[in-house]
């Protein structure tokens, strides 16, 4: 009997052994992938998203001591939508005409040809979600809807982006229904970034 109930033991050690190794290994994993935009270098800050869903931002200073630039990764108040834990791939940030040490969010690229080509390019576009949601967000608090802008920007982005602000396709801010001018209706509701 003692060698029965001593063979069952041998038989479910290696099976207890590679649960709790795998358990273990889950749990570490699972720290590995918290990002923090302060923790991040000045090669994987920009376009990054730290775990609690806030876009990260490079910024630049200049020490008053040695006049030496040092560079800082900041959390910044911008959520992405449904991204967490991401630092943005080399094929995307190539794909879409950005640079690894940009400074800062903003909407100005939007206003470049060469840029918005290669931000609605299929490389990009179709595969580069966490760009595409960046984008999608800068361009519409300019009020342009950048699905709109994509399908008129190939001769000229600047162009393109006028005539879509003139066209009624972009709302009145507050200033403008403050002072009694009537709010546009949209023809279509908002939507979210394509995926």
């Amino acid at each position: 009997m003692a060698s029965t109930h001593h063979n069952g033991i041998k038989t479910w050690t290696p099976i207890i052994v590679l649960a709790f190794a795998l358990c273990l290994h889950s749990a570490q994993g699972n720290n590995i992938n918290i990002i923090s935009c302060e923790n991040l270098n000045k090669d994987s800050c920009a376009f990054a998203v730290s775990s609690s869903g806030k876009r990260c931002v490079l910024e630049k200073k200049i020490r008053r001591s040695d006049g030496e630039e040092a560079y800082a990764c900041r959390t910044s108040d911008i959520e992405a939508d449904r991204l967490k834990d991401w630092i943005e791939s080399d094929e995307c940030i190539q794909s879409c005409g950005l640079d690894r040490h940009s400074l800062g969010i903003s909407s100005d690229s939007l206003l470049e040809s060469s840029f918005t080509h290669k931000l609605c390019s299929p490389s990009c576009y179709s595969t580069c979600p966490n760009i595409l949601d960046l984008y999608f967000n800068l361009a519409a608090a300019e009020g342009v809807y950048l699905p709109k802008l994509c399908e008129v920007q190939g001769a000229n982005a600047r162009r393109g982006m006028t005539e879509i602000k003139s066209s009624g396709m972009v709302a009145p801010g507050p200033e403008s229904a403050a002072q009694g001018v009537e709010a546009l209706s949209l023809s279509m509701p908002p939507s979210m970034p394509p995926m």
